[in-house]
């Protein structure tokens, strides 16, 4: 007699970042797999949590967030996007991104139900979905230029469709969608009651593209498309924006009704998020908010850093228009398996990078790896030193 019930996840085993993050530890190889900065926060955001800390910041906040951080998240997303969020019910604060996209899903997603997802996809959704009793639909980015085919997406649209999941600046590929994309998107969810999930988290980090002279990089959030906001749940974070990944502090944005079924199950599911760093980023935003409008620029020359570090070398560079990850081909280094490429990489050259297989649900293999430069200019040459030797 069995003594634990079945796996409700019997295909699911370590996640591959603590995978790669293990091995590269164990063979002191430099870890650009995981994507997190191997450099400091400011300051002044540090000072910020010390101060909140002390002044008695220690017991529970309001469950949806402080109020000044959901004022300053409603503030920036009107400055950007022109679009208006009513802090009090149309924004929340989570434990990280994960947990927002894992709560709506909750929120949402009920046994037999159809969730579409864009393959190679993040590891989390797929789980999410699962454990809720839903069905996850793949679509299709296509290599290399990993762009959505909006036919196949058409056709995978069926009466059981609840959920569509979009991920732009897309991780790992580093793609970014178009206005043409959104505005295909809202077109196809018109008159149905799909419920959209758009993970934003990179949304300060897209890089030169062509929006005619002198225009800036934009990101085209759902927020912009009146059909698509109507109907969407909407995560950023604050990990990515301002190097605190280990703080998991992140956002979701939703229309009242939308909102409404969120905070049921946030409630449930967190409670509520770690009090002085949600007032040391309320106070971070209103003295700095240049700081996350500079951050394209910044990781901008790091991509070109690392990028230059790769010339000469057997690697082929895919394009990078935002994230901060590089995707490389490596068929003129080896045949192996991206798996175990990545593997022997670490263990015999030491640096760590994941491989794009993992984001596949059929482990359709193209011989890509993907590397974070979210790291020092010294961490990405010595990296580049021995990727040139292979």
């Amino acid at each position: 007699m069995a003594l634990y019930p079945a796996s409700r996840l019997p295909n699911v085993g370590t996640t591959i970042f603590t995978v790669m993050s293990r091995l590269a530890a164990e063979h002191g190889a430099i870890n650009l797999s995981q994507g997190f900065p191997d450099f400091s926060p400011s300051p002044r955001l540090l000072e910020r949590v010390t101060h909140h800390m002390a002044a008695g910041a220690n017991q529970y906040p309001p469950m949806a967030g402080v109020p000044s951080l959901r004022a300053a998240i409603a503030a920036k997303v009107e400055r950007l996007y022109l679009a208006v969020y009513d802090p009090e019910s149309e924004v929340t604060v989570t434990a990280g991104a994960t947990q927002a996209i894992y709560t709506a899903i909750a929120a949402c997603v009920r046994p037999g139900d159809e969730v579409i997802v864009f393959a190679p996809v993040y590891d989390s959704y797929v789980p999410g979905i699962t454990l809720n009793g839903g069905h996850a639909v793949y679509a299709h980015l296509r290599f290399p230029e990993f762009r959505p085919d909006w036919d196949e997406v058409r056709a995978l649209i069926t009466p059981r469709t609840r959920m569509i999941i979009i991920n732009s600046p897309h991780n790992p590929s580093g793609s970014v969608w178009s206005a043409g994309d959104l505005a295909m998107l809202e077109t196809l969810v018109r008159d149905t009651k799909i419920v959209v999930v758009s993970d934003e988290v990179y949304e300060h980090v897209v890089f030169d593209q062509d929006h005619g002279a002198g225009a800036k990089p934009r990101h085209e959030s759902v927020t912009r498309y009146p059909g698509l906001r109507e109907r969407s749940f909407v995560v950023s974070s604050f990990g990515k924006t301002y190097h605190v990944t280990g703080w998991k502090v992140a956002y979701c944005l939703a229309p009242r009704s939308l909102m409404n079924e969120f905070r049921k199950a946030h409630q449930f599911i967190v409670f509520t998020v770690h009090h002085p760093a949600q007032l040391a980023l309320a106070d971070f935003m209103s003295e700095h908010p240049e700081f996350a409008d500079d951050l394209a620029g910044f990781y901008q020359a790091k991509r070109d850093f690392f990028r230059q570090q790769l010339q000469g070398s057997r690697f082929v560079l895919l394009p990078c228009a935002g994230t901060y990850f590089q995707l490389a081909t490596y068929a003129a280094i080896s045949d192996e398996p991206d798996t175990r490429f990545v593997q022997r990489l670490t263990k015999e050259h030491g640096v760590a990078a994941i491989p794009v297989s993992v984001f596949n649900p059929d482990g359709d293999d193209q011989r890509v790896i993907r590397f974070c430069f979210a790291k020092n200019e010294a961490t990405l040459a010595a990296a580049g030193e021995r990727l040139r030797a292979l």
